[in-house]
C-alpha cells in the first residue's frame, strides 16, 4: 500500500527548524504538488536547486533524514519540475515520494483551514512543542485531525460485492466505504453501511488491517464479512452508481498496489480471505 515504503523511513517528529537550501520543499497548486522528474520516477524539489523562496516554510516531516518543508509554490514551474495532480500519486514511483506528497497534502489543507481561530476569530499561531495550531488570544488549541472510516468486503460464499462511486474522481471498482459516526464502533459503521448503500444485512465482522488515506484526511480500517440473508441488492443511487456481485473466479489480477481496497479485493481473489475454507491464514 502507499504507507509501505519500508527501508525508507518518514519521520514525523515535529520542529520548528528553518529551512537550509538543501531541504526538500513542497509546493501544492490546483490539487497538484510540484515534484521533479528523473526519467521514469520522480523526486522531491530541493530549495536551492529549483530556487524555491524559503521564506515562511513549514517543516513538515522528514524523509530518510531529509527535512521536507511546506512551501509557497513558484511563480515559474522550474526547469525539470512538473505538477503533479493528486490522484496520479497512487501509481507514482517511487512511493516514498508518492506518500510523502500525499501526507504533505494533507497537512496542507489542514494548515489552511486552521489560519484563523474557530472560536474568536484571531489569527492562529504554530505550537512550539507539538504539531498543533494555537490562538494568542483566546488559547484554543487545534491538532490535525484524521476521520475513522471503514472500508468493508462483503462476502457470499465465493462472491464479493463490488460497487462505483456515484460522484467521485476515481472510477474503478472499490468497495463498500463510509465515516464511523459520533458514539458509533466502527463495527457499527460496518453494518450501517452496508444496509445504507445496498440494503444488505452482514454477520461475522472481521477486522483485517488499517491504511492512512491522506487523499481524504481519513484512517481507513478494513473489515471482511459475509451476508446475513437475501443477496438482493438495493441501491442507494446518490452514494453509488451500481453495486454487484462477482465470482471469485471472474476477477482480474489488481494492479493499484496502493489501496486497502485494493489489497483486500485481491486477497480474496487469491482465496486468502477470513471465510475461504481453502484460504491461508490472515
Amino acid at each position: 500500500m502507499i504507507q509501505d515504503i519500508a527501508p525508507h523511513r518518514l519521520d514525523r517528529a515535529y520542529s520548528l527548524r528553518p529551512p537550509c537550501g538543501a531541504d526538500a520543499a513542497l509546493c501544492y497548486r490546483d490539487g497538484a504538488v510540484l515534484l521533479c522528474r528523473r526519467g521514469e520516477e520522480y523526486a522531491l524539489p530541493r530549495f536551492a536547486r529549483e530556487g524555491i523562496a524559503p521564506e515562511g516554510a513549514r517543516r513538515l516531516f522528514a524523509l530518510d533524514g531529509v527535512d521536507c518543508y511546506l512551501a509557497q509554490a513558484p511563480e515559474e514551474t522550474p526547469a525539470g519540475c512538473e505538477y503533479v495532480p493528486m490522484q496520479a500519486l497512487r501509481r507514482l514511483r517511487p512511493r516514498q515520494v508518492s506518500f510523502a506528497a500525499v501526507t504533505g497534502a494533507q497537512l496542507h489543507r489542514w494548515y489552511q483551514s486552521h489560519a484563523c481561530c474557530g472560536r474568536c476569530g484571531a489569527a492562529m499561531a504554530p505550537g512550539t512543542a507539538e504539531r498543533s495550531m494555537v490562538c494568542p488570544v483566546c488559547g484554543l488549541t487545534e491538532y490535525p485531525r484524521i476521520c475513522p472510516a471503514v472500508i468493508v468486503a462483503v462476502t457470499d460464499g465465493d462472491r464479493l460485492l463490488l460497487t462505483r462511486y456515484a460522484d467521485r474522481p476515481y472510477r474503478g471498482e472499490a468497495l463498500i466505504a463510509g465515516f464511523v459516526e459520533i458514539g458509533e464502533t466502527p463495527e457499527d459503521t460496518v453494518r450501517r453501511e452496508v444496509m445504507e448503500e445496498v440494503g444488505l444485512r452482514v454477520k461475522d465482522i472481521r477486522y483485517y488491517k488499517s491504511q492512512p488515506w491522506g487523499f481524504t484526511d481519513t484512517l481507513l480500517l478494513g473489515f471482511f464479512c459475509r451476508l446475513n440473508g437475501s443477496g438482493a441488492i438495493t441501491l442507494d443511487r446518490q452514494e453509488l452508481k451500481e453495486a454487484f456481485w462477482v465470482q471469485r473466479q471472474s476477477l482480474t489480477p489488481r494492479t493499484d498496489e496502493a489501496s486497502l481496497t485494493s489489497e483486500m479485493i485481491e486477497r480474496f481473489r487469491m482465496g486468502r480471505d477470513p471465510f475461504c475454507p481453502e484460504g491461508s491464514q490472515m
